[in-house]
């Protein structure tokens, strides 16, 4: 089983637009785990969060080993019910190494993580990623890989020679090749140490150049005696300073030679330069001397790299050997070593040559060399909704610069009018955030520019582009491009004849901007209107379902809806305004005069003159316009132009004064024309005959003229003759009335009939209910002034006693607003009055009242029509008088139609 020590910092940071103090934390540590946990709090107004959490892990963990929860550690509180957490990863520098789980969080190995071979000896060695958590909050996870003590130092070789001359003074001083150790920081190397020196004839001293790197240098402590000893075995070991060190060791062989008692010696014993990186090839960068006092070939030097410079230096300068002078030949970037440090030697070539050496410490000054370096992170694939509200996060943006100090100081922004906009975050990070609201129909993508600019003399930019599709929402209805829409149709259409096309445009795409068409519910009178007409739902065409008459219905209206296939969707509505054009299908119909199979007979009487209007012609076209305007016409039989008609009023005027001696029956085919398109036309004929009578008076024209009631007269004549008559009858009535009334003086009929016993008791008679047929009209006597407007109504046998007169005044207007009808009706001979003996309650009356009397009473046979004023006087009257002759007395009913005379 293997011990995973995690080591997890979380760092929470919610970023606003204002600034705000940091409040930390500090942790704890639980059986070698130890969680830190610095958070910072920023207020931004639209929630918008992005987490930094830092989490350590050791070297070396197998695959599957987890190494956080950034659900739990990131404090993401439990999801809505029905909906999971979501983590997606937006970028992983190493996605073979590290991964999360997209439902839980957990953040695992993929495999075993060598830190050596991941980032070698950079001291800082960490892996990213950007994660998007639950589609709205923006997690960067940074992963430090923890070196453990797993490598050992070792040396380039197992064994080095040196050769010391006898006459090395004590203090004498020679580099040895330093050691190397895959490790890293405190599993680095510490220490060197030198054993096997049975006489302490050396020392080990270590230095530490400026990167931090120890090297040793072997010192001679005694004088040397070639012919003493003149082998040296020595054993150097390097030591690391792991929990559990590390060592590695190298033999070290020592020959003493003969002396060569002067060796070279620099000027100074180190040298500081500066250069500018990107220097170019062949630049010098200093040229070395050393002296040394022997002669001959004992005082000549040369120049060499030592033994331990490595091999990138080497590619970096060059050395003149006989010179000393020091070039440059590689390419220095002040980003990859900004300090180099390397010793020079100086040897004379004398025998046993005891080397000088100096070190140089190479400073590189740093220039604006670099160009910002922009790279994004999407989060919505390049993608969002119009819908979406400002703030929204669109991509994490991401901008470097290998220069440093002010020439890696950057400024970012979006260049251009887009509703797009950066916020910085940290260790430059920008987020690029919607600035307002989106709106697909003005613009369907934009291609975002975002430019980085660093603080450099001269400064750099460098710009970068993508692409941001803006997906469409149903914000939209359709609209008509017409408010009203007005088709026109001619009458007597096809069914399903097309009628015109609505138009209605939704801006959105897809679905959302997918119209479809149909009829609100509507009636047209009591029809509905899906009898009528239809609609296309597709493309908006109108059809007619029935043909159309313009005589019954001139125009009618409905209302289409344009709805969308959203959702939810959207709609519209216009009004479509049908109008029924008139067509000429209506033939002229003649009405005056009177037709019998197209044919009348005009009787005119002789010597009229000319002018005389012999008829007029009247049509009617249920047509409008120009094909209801009609014209009058003689087509045939006017040959010897005996007659001539008005073509507007259709008036048929005698042309001739003598035309009945050119023929006395004229036989003339009249023609009524529409003026429609085709034309349509009806005949008729005439048949004028000369009358012999001469006209009355000799006038030629308003003898002969026709009245508009003309077509009434035989109506008219039957009213006047039926008049005379009952006017006759009712006189002959009232004079006799008139007589018996002197003689009998007043009778009270009601009293009568309420004082007598009922008449046919014994005999079981049935009263009997009087009838509107059993009203006869007799002439009445009172009031003279006004007795010739004046009639009674007296009731027939029906009655169950004598007949019994009604007194029903009611003067009859000429204008009747519905028919009336009269009757006169027989009545037996024997009408008598039953009377009680010696009883009667009327002034002016006597015992001995003749027994034939009967009595006038009031009978509503039905309601009187308001205009007509009753006065019912009682009256006793004669027998004889209601009735003059009962055997003459005859039936009449009039129907007197509603008319209106002139």
């Amino acid at each position: 089983m293997v011990l995973v020590v995690v080591v997890v910092v979380v760092e929470v940071v919610v970023l606003v637009e204002v600034d705000a103090a940091g409040v930390g934390g500090g942790g704890g540590g639980v059986e070698g785990m130890r969680l830190s946990v610095p958070i910072f709090f920023l207020l931004w107004v639209k929630a918008l969060t992005l987490k930094n959490l830092n989490y350590t892990i050791p070297e070396e963990q197998g695959s599957g080993t987890v190494i956080g929860n950034i659900a739990k550690d990131a404090g993401y509180g439990a999801m809505e019910r029905g909906k999971k957490s979501n983590f997606q990863v937006l970028e992983n520098s190493a996605p073979h190494l590290v991964d999360i789980d997209p439902e839980s969080g957990l953040v695992f190995t993929k495999q075993r993580i060598d830190r050596e071979t991941l980032c070698r000896r950079s001291p800082k060695c960490q892996l990213s990623m950007e994660v998007f958590a639950n589609d709205k909050e923006i997690c960067m996870i940074k992963i430090y890989i923890q070196d453990i003590n797993d490598n050992s130092p070792s040396f380039p070789s197992d064994h080095i020679n040196i050769d010391i001359s006898e006459n090395a003074a004590a203090g004498t001083r020679f580099p040895l090749t330093i050691a190397h150790d895959l490790d890293f920081g405190e599993n680095g190397i510490k220490t060197y140490q030198v054993t096997r020196d049975d006489y302490n004839t050396f020392s080990l001293d270590l230095k530490v150049r400026g990167d931090g790197t120890i090297y040793p240098e072997l010192v001679v402590q005694r004088p040397l005696d070639r012919e003493d000893q003149s082998h040296h075995t020595l054993l150097l070991t390097a030591i690391d300073g792991g929990e559990y060190p590390r060592s590695g060791s190298m033999q070290i062989n020592v020959r003493v030679t003969d002396s060569n008692d002067n060796s070279p010696v620099f000027e100074k014993s180190s040298y500081v330069i500066e250069i500018p990186e990107n220097s170019p090839p062949g630049k010098i960068l200093i040229d070395l001397n050393a002296t040394d006092q022997d002669e001959g070939s004992n005082g000549q030097v040369v120049y060499s790299f030592t033994g331990y410079a490595s091999e990138r230096m080497q590619d970096l300068f060059s050395i003149d050997p006989n010179t000393g002078i020091i070039k440059i030949q590689g390419e220095i970037d002040y980003e990859e070593n900004p300090i180099i440090e390397f010793d020079v030697q100086a040897k004379d070539l004398g025998p046993n040559p005891i080397p000088g050496h100096c070190k140089l410490t190479v400073k590189v000054l740093d220039k604006n060399d670099n160009w910002p370096l922009i790279s994004f992170v999407s989060v919505r694939q390049g993608a969002i909704s119009e819908a979406a509200p400002p703030e929204s996060v669109i991509a994490l943006v991401r901008v470097t610069d290998k220069d440093s100090g002010r020439n890696g100081q950057l400024q970012c922004r979006v260049l251009g009018n887009v509703p797009f906009r950066l916020q910085e975050n940290n260790d430059n990070f920008y987020t690029l955030l919607t600035d307002r609201p989106l709106d697909r129909e003005l613009k369907e993508e934009y291609n975002i520019t975002i430019m980085a600019r660093d603080n450099g003399i001269p400064s750099l930019n460098s710009t970068k582009s993508f692409t941001v599709k803006i997906l469409d929402e149903n914000d939209n209805a359709p609209r008509f491009t017409k408010v009203v829409y007005v088709l026109q149709v001619p009458e007597n259409n096809i069914p399903g004849e097309y009628l015109g096309s609505l138009l209605a445009h939704d801006p959105d795409v897809g679905r959302n901007g997918t119209v479809s068409y149909s009829i609100l519910p509507s009636h047209i009178g009591d029809v509905s209107v899906y009898t009528y007409v239809s609609v296309n739902p597709t493309n908006g065409a109108i059809y007619a379902l029935r043909s159309f008459n313009y005589e019954q219905t001139k125009f009618f209206e409905f209302k289409v809806q344009a709805k969308d296939a959203g959702s939810p969707h959207m709609e519209s509505t216009s009004t479509i305004r049908v109008s029924i054009l008139d067509v000429n299908d209506n033939l002229p119909v003649i009405i005056l005069p009177l037709l019998q199979n197209d044919t009348a007979e005009i009787s005119v009487p002789r010597n009229v003159g000319i002018g005389y209007i012999v008829t007029t012609v009247k049509a009617v076209d249920h047509d409008h316009g120009e094909s209801g305007h009609l014209t009058y016409e003689i087509s045939e039989g006017n040959d010897d132009h005996l007659f001539e008609m008005d073509p507007v009023a259709g008036e048929v005027r005698t042309a001739h004064a003598l035309w009945d001696e050119v023929a006395p029956v004229v036989e003339l085919v009249v023609k009524v024309t529409d003026h429609g398109k085709p034309p349509l036309s009806a005949v008729a004929k005439l048949i004028i005959k000369a009358n012999p009578e001469a006209a009355a008076g000799g006038s030629s024209s308003a003898s002969g003229e026709t009245r508009p009631w003309d077509v009434s007269l035989p109506l008219i004549v039957t009213l006047c003759i039926i008049s005379v008559m009952l006017l006759a009858v009712m006189t002959a009535i009232a004079v006799k009335s008139k007589h018996q009334e002197k003689e009998a003086g007043n009778y009270n009929c009601r009293m009568a009939e309420y004082s007598n016993a009922p008449v046919g008791k014994g005999n079981n008679s049935k009263k009997k209910r009087i009838n509107k047929s059993d009203i006869m009209l007799v002439q009445s006597e009172m009031e003279e002034r006004d007795s010739a407007s004046r009639m009674n109504v007296v009731s027939s046998p029906s009655l169950i006693t004598s007949p019994i007169c009604f007194n029903y005044q009611s003067p009859l207007p000429l204008t009747l607003p519905r028919s009336e009808v009269m009757y006169l009706k027989t009545t037996p001979n024997s009408l008598t009055v039953p009377r009680p003996a010696g009883r009667s309650s009327f002034a002016g009356l006597s015992a001995e009242t003749p027994s034939n009397r009967m009595s006038v009473i009031q009978v509503w046979a039905h309601p009187p029509h308001p205009p007509l004023r009753a006065i019912h006087n009682i009256q006793h009257v004669r027998s004889s008088s209601c009735v003059p002759d009962p055997s003459t007395v005859w039936f009449f009913a009039l129907r007197i139609p509603q008319l209106r005379l002139h």
